[in-house]
């Protein structure tokens, strides 16, 4: 059995001067209502791709050849980085405009039509990252209630800073995972780099709270309360009660609701729910419908009346676990 947490990378690539191809490719790999104009010379448009998909992660390295424009609905799902290698990117997103270019990344709150302008010369790194990745990462570690979506900055330096250490990151996990035996071909070690990717992006990013990290509001929470929440977050398969989870706490089974509706917003089970309803939709998110299956992978993150599953399921995301299996968008 291949527990959540324990990745294995997915490598795609693409080099076309078709059009469609290379629309086809991006909506797959990234969101399905991209839409990609090309507005310079047509028979330059050379797009290039290499892409791996880790977990709640993509990273890619991307480049069209010609000058194009780039259209998005709201992102919803994911937050997203681009950082340019060569060239300048036009970004306008939520009103805001940013010139991205090798000193200065631009990034994406999942909220928001995306419009950009992006030249033949400009090839960027991209970052993906699933909402609830991003979002638990900071919830778990940082031991603070996070608004959602996060009020992150709309760019951050890759020169000086936080930003060239990440940058720097990011390049290396993807030279890594488009070989085949480095480190980080090895799931485990390659979750970790995973995790040093989302929670490194967290504290790069600009925002407004001063030296706290981005998003972050409200008291640190009790040693008792987090205790139970890095149980969670490690194996959230498991099939706990709410006396077992008490007894890691080390308090009673009323103090301890009493103390995460305080400092988490939901009672321990809750919580767990909506930790596996994200981990589930994320998998779904990714998966070949033609392979997948929603009750495989429902039971693998702890669901085991797959009736109430799917009800819980429609009522967090909108729709049902088949359809966003068939259409991750």
């Amino acid at each position: 059995m291949v527990y959540p947490g324990a990745e294995v990378p997915v490598r795609a690539g693409l080099r076309t001067t078709d059009v469609e191809e290379a629309r086809a490719f991006c909506r797959k790999l990234y969101y399905a209502p991209l839409r990609i104009e090309p507005v310079g010379d047509p028979g330059r448009f050379d797009f290039s791709a290499d892409v791996v998909e880790l977990g709640p992660i993509t990273v890619g390295e991307v480049g069209y050849g010609t000058d194009i424009r780039v259209l998005c609905d709201g992102l919803e799902t994911s937050y997203h980085v681009l950082a340019p290698l060569t060239g300048m990117l036009r970004s306008r997103h939520r009103g805001t405009v940013v010139f991205a270019d090798p000193t200065r990344a631009v990034v994406y709150r999942p909220t928001g039509d995306i419009e950009l302008d992006w030249p033949g010369n400009c090839r960027l790194l991209s970052v993906k990252i699933e909402r609830g990745a991003l979002e638990r990462e900071l919830d778990a570690a940082l031991d603070q209630r996070v608004v959602s979506p996060m009020p992150l900055g709309a760019s951050f330096d890759l020169v000086d800073g936080p930003g060239r250490t990440w940058l720097a990151l990011v390049r290396l996990l993807l030279s890594e995972l488009r070989g085949t035996d480095g480190l980080a071909s090895q799931p485990r070690m390659a979750a970790r780099w995973r995790d040093m990717v989302v929670s490194g992006l967290a504290l790069t990013v600009e925002h407004p709270y001063g030296e706290e990290p981005a998003g972050l509001q409200g008291p640190m929470r009790p040693r008792t309360v987090k205790r139970v929440l890095d149980v969670l977050h490690t194996e959230p398969w498991r099939q706990y009660t709410a006396a077992e989870l008490a007894a890691i706490a080390g308090v009673g089974v009323r103090v301890l609701q009493d103390a995460f509706r305080q400092h988490v917003g939901m009672s321990p089970m809750a919580y767990l729910r909506r930790l596996r309803l994200d981990g589930v939709h994320a998998e779904l998110s990714r998966s070949d419908p033609g392979t997948a299956s929603v009750s495989e992978i429902a039971y693998r993150w702890g669901f085991t009346h797959l009736g109430r599953f799917a009800g819980a399921y429609r009522s967090r995301f909108g729709v049902s676990p088949s359809a966003t299996l068939r259409d991750p968008s």
